[in-house]
Parts: C-alpha cells; structure tokens; sequence
C-alpha cells in the first residue's frame, strides 16, 4: 500500500514526499557534521521529558508540522506521539487544533484587507 504523501509511480520515478528521502540525511550529516550534529542534538533536548511531557511535545510537534505541511515532520512525530502513549482521540483533536490555528491566522490576517473608512 502506497503511503497518503506518496503518489503511485512508475517504477524508478523519483518521489518528492518519500519517507525513503529521510536516508539522505546521513549524506547531509557527512557533508555538514558539526552542523548536523549540533540540530540533531538540539531537537532530541527540545523533544525530550521536562516541563512539559514527551507526549504532549509530540503532540505539539504534529500540530506545528499539519500547519507548516511539512509531510515528514507529520509522520515522524506521529510515530513518536504514539510510543510515548498518545491516543487516537488526541491525534485526531491536534488535528482540529492546527485546522482552527490555520484557519484563524486567515480571519486575522484579513481584517487587513477591511478598510476603516
């Protein structure tokens, strides 16, 4: 079965949206390690238990990632929220919370286009 950010394609097409495309980053990290390494690094501390629980920054996560469309970020947060316990029902609540963010930051933005005369 073909993944939903994957389009069925003939064989050897190059996939835009392919999880396959996440191997290339070892490729980035020979290329760039001081600086790979140090994001690396950076996003294991800023996903990590504290304050606030691994869950609930997944859960986060997968809400910034729905509004920035990013199909990656999606599917690998969404596999973390859910083995640090996240429901079915939280994820599908993310998702409404990232649709009304998006949707408010358009009603927002548009009163810009109101004009006050």
């Amino acid at each position: 079965m073909v993944a939903l950010w994957q389009a069925e394609t003939k064989l050897g097409e190059n996939i835009m949206h392919s999880m396959d495309n996440l191997e290339k980053l070892k490729t980035l990290g020979e290329l760039s390690p001081k600086t790979t390494n140090a994001f690396w690094a950076f996003d294991r501390l800023a996903l990590a238990d504290g304050a606030i629980p691994k869950k609930y920054k997944e859960l986060m996560a997968i809400a910034v990632a729905l509004t920035t469309q990013c199909v990656y970020c999606i599917e690998v947060h969404r596999k973390a929220a859910l083995e640090a316990g996240a429901s079915p029902t939280e994820l599908a609540e993310v998702i409404h919370v990232a649709a009304a963010l998006r949707a408010g930051a358009a009603i927002t933005h548009g009163t810009h286009l109101l004009s006050s005369d």
